[in-house]
């Protein structure tokens, strides 16, 4: 209740509660009262005192929520991204894995994992989620070495080695560039590629597939939108319509002209599955929904275990011609 305390001491202090008077309606010793003019009615004073009272509290109830939109346009990339930067986390590549640098259009240098497997495999173009870096999905990627996919891991612009600042555009700008990595510079071909996102990643997979030729696209626990998300976070003030992130993968993926897996848990405490659900219903098709039982945000590959493996391998195996590892 300290809040409902601050507004009150804000509101007298401003000079909008009643003033105070004398318990007994007289003068102060040794002054003449002036005789007062008939009140207009037997609370009309009373009205008054309270009306000023609660324009006074709206005012500043609308003040408050004046700052929170400016705070939230202020510090909206620091709600949205939350990199670890090195040497936060273990920088060793796990086994089968080796550094690799990728430059973007716009002259950063971003680091990233490349995990190769033998002969034309399919290739996964990995984009983790909003927190931590390419170290924090070791644990994933050593599951995938021997799956016969080869798997590329980058790190988005500001994130463990990587240069520059997040930004939604710089993403976008951030996976062209990995898929460029990866057609240019490893030689492989466009329909080996399947992009593959998990949450904030979900938007830059789609970027992806969207504006490049792939073999199909892979949603892991994807958001709706940046909008969509605020809502979710802060249901009961109505800042949402002021987020100036996009990230509308609702909006976008009715445009996507490749095979479509969305997986999710269904005890996602971070983006629910009511999220994913409506990324897949606004999708064409070719489209799957793969529900991991008993899941949160970031553990499906835990607790999907051998069927979660199978269905995102088996997936990608189908849409790039691979059904059998070389």
């Amino acid at each position: 209740m300290e809040w409902l305390l601050i507004v009150l001491v804000l509101v007298h202090a401003s000079g909008l509660a009643a003033p105070l008077q004398p318990a007994d309606g007289g003068a102060a010793a040794g002054v003449v009262a002036e005789p007062s003019p008939a009140p207009v009615g037997p609370s009309s004073s009373r009205l008054r005192a309270w009306g000023l009272n609660v324009a006074g509290v709206v005012g500043l109830l609308a003040g408050l929520y004046v700052a929170l939109i400016f705070l939230l346009l202020v510090l909206e990339p620091r709600f949205i991204y939350c990199p670890s930067r090195q040497p936060q986390g273990d920088w060793t590549p796990p086994r089968g894995a080796q550094d690799c640098t990728i430059r973007t259009a716009d002259g950063l240098e971003l680091h990233g994992w490349w995990q190769p497997a033998h002969g034309a495999a399919p290739v996964l173009l990995w984009f983790h989620g909003n927190a931590g870096n390419v170290t924090y999905c070791a644990e994933m990627l050593g599951l995938l070495r021997g799956s016969g996919l080869s798997v590329l891991l980058v790190d988005y612009r500001g994130y463990g080695k990587s240069q520059g600042r997040p930004s939604e555009q710089g993403l976008y700008l951030d996976g062209k560039a990995a898929y460029r990595y990866l057609v240019e510079e490893r030689g492989i071909e466009p329909g080996q590629i399947v992009s593959y996102g998990h949450s904030l990643g979900s938007a830059v997979a789609l970027h992806v597939a969207l504006e490049r030729p792939v073999a199909a696209l892979i949603l892991e626990s994807p958001l709706a939108s940046a909008r969509a998300m605020a809502r979710r976070i802060m249901p009961w003030v109505p800042v949402w319509p002021f987020v100036r992130s996009r990230l509308d993968n609702v909006g976008r993926i009715e445009h996507l002209k490749v095979p479509l897996l969305v997986i999710h848990g269904d005890r996602d405490g971070t983006v629910p599955l009511e999220q994913g659900r409506a990324v897949f219903e606004a999708a064409p098709g070719p489209k799957r929904f793969f529900t991991v039982r008993g899941a949160d945000h970031n553990d499906s590959y835990l607790v999907g275990g051998r069927v979660y493996f199978d269905e995102l391998i088996g997936f990608c195996r189908q849409c790039t011609g691979r059904t059998h590892r070389d």
